[in-house]
């Protein structure tokens, strides 16, 4: 079983500076890594099968620890637990057929959730708004596991109350529930969630169509799940802001970053546009010609490192998303970390983000 040293829980979300927080992940992730060597047959045999090996036992930095690609959760089951000890087994978006598969024990599950509830805290606060999900109550009945977009949706339902889902069955608005929302709570703090492409088509426009607006006094909507078909449409972060607002009122927009091969560690954006790492998490760009690292300030590739899993070597991932690293502990919301900027999907891969799925 694998300890944690210190408690990881009570760790502050953006306070830890870069020395501190650098030393803690390279024993942190180091330690996983020599885990799921030992655990994890997959992985042992792909640390082995790299050109030039590094032995493992001569790693002491963790951006020297070979990252899993993403892709791999989509052929291999990677799994560092026996399969009595399997909890949950989570499902990526994705529209080849192929979906990553990622499992958990139970205290993985657990520390994801703790992680999750902690960060979304730093951002609205202990107490729970009156909550309108951009979405359908049936996308959480799907059977066979659980999708990432149904996840999604049943992590973010904690942090509010009175939930009322915008869509229909069948995706469509749903305009007296959400006449009936604003009526109740538009004076009140609001809580908004949903993913991106979702929110713009099946809502916003809906809502344009009918010239029908909100004004709702204090609210804040978060939104994540991919930007393609929003680029494809020549929507950007700031002209979806500015439409949200035109349709509903005062209301405070935070995209995030984030995937199911790491559920829990989400990055939020700020109100200077940055995504933010928070301490149990770090991001690095790599070159994707020979995947060496990337300056602040380079575009690359996206490796996403996080702590939180046990159950599959799941720590150090590299992705198919490009972006670009802006600074570390000096962003003039006054949050320590590295914040990034994400740029989308490398050419020719594959749609796959939870709104980015959705037709």
């Amino acid at each position: 079983m694998f300890e944690f040293d210190p408690p990881i829980i009570d760790l502050p979300v953006y306070g830890l500076n870069k020395v501190d927080k650098q030393a803690w992940l390279d024993k942190t992730l180091l330690k996983l890594t020599h885990y799921h060597y030992q655990n994890c047959l997959e992985y042992k045999q792909l640390i082995d099968a790299v050109d030039n090996p590094v032995s493992i036992k001569k790693i002491n930095k963790a951006q020297d620890i070979l990252p899993v690609a993403a892709r791999l959760f989509k052929e291999f089951k990677l799994t560092s637990i026996a399969n009595e000890h399997e909890f949950r087994q989570m499902r990526s978006s994705g529209t080849s057929g192929l979906a990553s598969k990622i499992v958990l024990d139970a205290s993985s599950a657990k520390r994801q959730s703790q992680v999750l509830v902690k960060i979304l805290q730093a951002w609205l606060g202990k107490q729970r708004r009156p909550m309108l999900l951009i979405d359908s109550a049936q996308t959480i009945k799907t059977a066979g596991g659980m999708s990432a977009r149904a996840a999604g949706l049943q992590g973010l339902s904690f942090f509010g109350r009175n939930h009322c889902y915008a869509l229909d069955e069948n995706m469509q608005l749903d305009i007296d529930k959400v006449s009936h929302f604003f009526n109740q709570y538009a004076e009140q703090p609001v809580l908004i969630f949903g993913f991106t492409f979702i929110i713009w088509q099946q809502f916003i426009q809906a809502l344009q169509r009918r010239n029908i607006k909100f004004n709702f006094k204090n609210a804040i909507l978060i939104h994540g799940g991919g930007w393609k078909k929003m680029q494809q449409q020549a929507v950007n972060d700031a002209s979806f802001k500015q439409q949200i607002k035109a349709q509903l009122g005062h209301v405070s927009v935070n995209d995030y970053y984030g995937m199911v091969e790491q559920t829990g560690t989400i990055y939020m954006q700020c109100e200077y546009g940055h995504l933010h790492a928070p301490v149990w998490s770090d991001i690095l760009i790599r070159r994707p010609d020979d995947l060496s690292l990337a300056d602040f300030g380079e575009t690359g590739l996206i490796q996403v490192n996080s702590v939180l899993a046990t159950s599959y070597p799941g720590h150090c991932i590299l992705t198919e998303d490009l972006g670009t690293i802006h600074g570390e502990d000096d962003c003039q919301c006054g949050r320590l970390g590295k914040y990034f900027s994400v740029h989308g999907r490398v050419p020719k891969a594959e749609v796959r983000g939870c709104s980015d799925t959705f037709a």
